[in-house]
């Protein structure tokens, strides 16, 4: 495992986040906003590019890869020409960003579970008495880093249009409320994978060589996984209902204080999934 493996996974994972929701944010914003969220999108999956790890690597599967090139063209080129072509196209190229993106997540996610399924698929076929072509491995690893990808960029989405009402005062506030919406939305489903990794994990989920998982979250190496838990999933899961009653009141500035420390969050507790994906192969 290597810092740039983790770094990979994470800027891929929030670029691609982030493009997955803009779809869902209304024309109101303006194009200046989704300039700067595709500029930013842009520069995030470009740099994952640049640092991929070098040789053979779960992380860079050859598919993930060229996905992830695909979608670096396609941002870049939004980018460049969002409010100055027509309309129309401006959909095909987000949607080619959006399926490219969605292709490149779920081949990291199954390139990880491929590298796991030695030792793991074989226990958990073993305690489950079933073969090992039906176990969770892979399910659970797509399920993992595709509902990543959508927290972070919801978060991240969120926090900066909540921020844009500094630029347009007059944006109706339930385009916040929506997105805030979203945000809840993936923060549930995010924290459902996760248990359902954990509960897996906990009946035969194997570290390789290494002790059960058990034994891992209850040493002293397991306190990663608590701060995982404490800083990605019970503070974002508190901040962004936070941030929904603020929004109900429409108090667009309070709301986006408060996303500003939910999207910090969110960020130091899939960083630490990341690294905790590569220590452990359980998709936290």
């Amino acid at each position: 495992m290597s810092l740039s493996a983790v770094l990979f996974l994470f800027l891929t994972h929030l670029g691609v986040g982030i493009m997955f929701t803009l779809v869902l944010v209304a024309r109101d914003a303006g194009v200046k906003f989704f300039r700067f969220n595709a500029g930013l999108a842009a520069i995030l999956i470009g740099a994952a590019l640049v640092f991929r790890p070098s040789g053979p690597d779960a992380t860079t599967s050859p598919t993930a890869v060229v996905a992830f090139s695909i979608v670096e063209v396609a941002v870049v080129v939004y980018w460049a020409t969002v409010g100055r072509i027509l309309a129309s196209i401006r959909p095909l190229i987000v949607s080619l960003a959006v399926s490219a993106g969605l292709v490149g997540i779920v081949a990291q996610a199954l390139a990880m579970a491929a590298k796991a399924a030695g030792g793991v698929s074989a226990a958990l076929a073993s305690a489950a008495g079933a073969p090992s072509g039906s176990l969770p491995v892979e399910a659970l690893t797509v399920a993992s880093f595709l509902s990543s990808a959508m927290l972070l960029g919801g978060a991240c989405t969120a926090m900066i249009l909540g921020h844009w009402y500094l630029v347009i005062p007059s944006l109706q506030v339930s385009h916040l409320q929506k997105i805030v919406k979203v945000h809840i939305a993936s923060m549930v489903v995010r924290v459902a994978v996760v248990a359902a990794a954990v509960i897996v994990a906990l009946a035969s989920w194997p570290l390789g060589s290494g002790p059960s998982f058990r034994h891992y979250i209850t040493s002293v190496d397991g306190i990663f996984f608590w701060q995982r838990v404490l800083f990605g999933l019970a503070g974002p899961a508190v901040l962004s209902y936070m941030t929904w009653e603020t929004a109900k009141i429409r108090s667009t500035q309070s709301a986006t204080g408060i996303l500003y420390v939910d999207f910090f969050t969110v960020v130091v507790g899939e960083v630490l999934a990341k690294y905790l994906v590569l220590a452990t192969r359980v998709p936290l």
